[in-house]
């Protein structure tokens, strides 16, 4: 039994670290729409949604309709709208937003500010005590972010009026995607994390479209082709696919230990903007990316080693 519960805790270490790697693939395909079309955010965001909810969709129906299906109470409809628009709405557009005026290594350090919050919500809010593990492992992850935001403001990036208009969306992204994470740990347990995520997301995907519409005078089929390219894959590889792997991590560590180990994504973003954005890569960003890692390690390590 312990061995059984072990390689399931280890699995949910392993599923996190692949969806948080597939969504911070999410920056560096808005990036690019930035760099070589004119989409503006709400109509990249909207087309992202476009493409991501028909999988959403079909996935609500399909749990719904399965033998061991909890219904949602009228108070768990409103609620998993309000958590799903948070997450997926207010954070996206809001990070959207941010991408136009810092590098995607940048936006990827200061959303990953995000685990802090969640560890400090989750104690004022549910009374969860912050485990030994956990302080540590955060202390070098974040550790790891600062040296790796050190690096980031030796560019010179700070000296453009905007860059701090853009540190703080991302910033503001970090806290409604922190509330989303939080939230979304009461109830998956519930109704499970699939059934939560596909509505979840199917809510924030309404209401992307009902601010695009009410707010755009644009058509969503007047785009050039590479808009249409990136928003897909964005869709895909960044947004579904990380969706449910996040839901599943969730699931089976809970969510503090899954917003720690998400914090490989400033890492994997790095890797990513220098390769498909030619964004240098700087001796303390390297120094950092080996302390987040290190954080993550002691996570899998030290979960692994409580349950043998």
């Amino acid at each position: 039994m312990g061995e059984k519960s072990s390689g399931y805790l280890i699995g949910g270490v392993l599923i996190t670290i692949l969806g948080s790697i597939c969504f911070s693939a999410k920056a560096i395909f808005v990036k690019l729409a930035y760099f070589e079309t004119d989409v503006d955010p709400i109509s990249l965001l909207a087309l992202r949604m476009v493409f991501s909810i028909p999988f959403f969709l079909g996935s609500a129906l399909i749990t719904s309709s399965k033998k061991d299906n909890v219904k949602f109470t009228g108070k768990q409809w409103v609620y998993i709208a309000f958590i799903g628009c948070l997450g997926y709405y207010v954070s996206s557009l809001l990070d959207f937003h941010g991408l136009k005026y810092i590098s995607a290594g940048m936006e990827r350090l200061i959303l990953f500010m995000y685990p802090t919050i969640v560890v400090i919500m989750s104690s004022l809010i549910s009374k969860e005590k912050i485990k030994t593990k956990q302080w540590v492992a955060l202390i070098l992850t974040y550790a790891g972010l600062a040296v790796a935001f050190a690096g980031e403001a030796s560019l010179g990036s700070s000296s453009d009026p905007n860059f701090y208009l853009g540190c703080f969306l991302v910033f503001a992204c970090a806290v409604t995607f922190a509330t989303y994470i939080v939230g979304s740990g009461k109830l998956i347990p519930m109704v499970g994390p699939v059934k939560f995520n596909s509505y979840a997301m199917s809510f924030a995907a309404v209401g992307v479209l009902l601010h695009f519409f009410i707010t755009s005078d644009k058509s969503l089929l007047q785009f050039d082709n590479n808009v249409y390219i990136f928003a897909f894959l964005m869709a895909i590889i960044s947004t579904v696919i990380p969706s449910y792997l996040r839901s599943e991590g969730i699931k089976r560590i809970g969510p503090e230990n899954t917003s720690i180990i998400t914090s490989i994504g400033p890492a994997s973003t790095i890797i990513q903007a220098n390769i498909f954005l030619d964004e240098p890569i700087f001796a303390l960003q390297i120094a950092g990316t080996v302390l987040i890692l290190a954080g993550v390690t002691l996570i899998s390590w030290k979960a692994k080693r409580n349950l043998s």
